[in-house]
């Protein structure tokens, strides 16, 4: 019978597999708790960061695309934010059938305070390590964030 450390011994990969999905849990567990009192969600955050970042107001299937996600979970996402005033729809000046999206005043607002409790999480994550192991730890990620083409699932 192995003993559990000897078995991640034998399995380095398998460990580090579970270091990172207990890590993405806390992490977002800590961005939920500092989006909390904004009344927003991670996903949500998601979104308005999304169409901030595209140049002119994109359309709902720019979103699904950028996020990874169906159609469908935009529109619920859409819908949620429209509601407390943080995005709007908005017709395509070239054709009718298309909808875009675009952040408001308030939406703008609430991405700005957002960003500074999305800080605040990362830095709780954080707070062991020092900017060198930080920086490492950021050049790892970004590898495997973005393998490349070759390397993409």
């Amino acid at each position: 019978m192995s003993t559990p450390a000897a078995s991640e011994a034998s399995d380095p990969d398998g460990l580090l597999a579970e270091q990172l999905l207990r890590l993405t849990r806390r992490l977002h567990r800590a961005h939920k708790l500092h989006l909390e009192p904004a009344g927003i969600t991670p996903a949500q955050f998601r979104l308005l960061r999304t169409v901030a970042h595209f140049p002119e107001p994109p359309r709902m299937a720019d979103l699904a695309a950028r996020l990874e996600v169906v159609p469908r979970a935009v529109t619920s996402l859409v819908d949620s934010l429209e509601a407390t005033g943080r995005v709007r729809r908005v017709p395509d000046a070239h054709s009718r059938r298309v909808v875009r999206v675009e952040l408001t005043d308030a939406g703008r607002d609430t991405l700005r305070d957002l960003r500074s409790a999305r800080r605040a999480a990362a830095e709780d994550i954080l707070a062991p390590l020092t900017v060198e192991q930080r920086e490492v730890l950021g050049g790892l990620l970004s590898t495997l964030v973005d393998p490349g083409p070759e390397r993409a699932c």
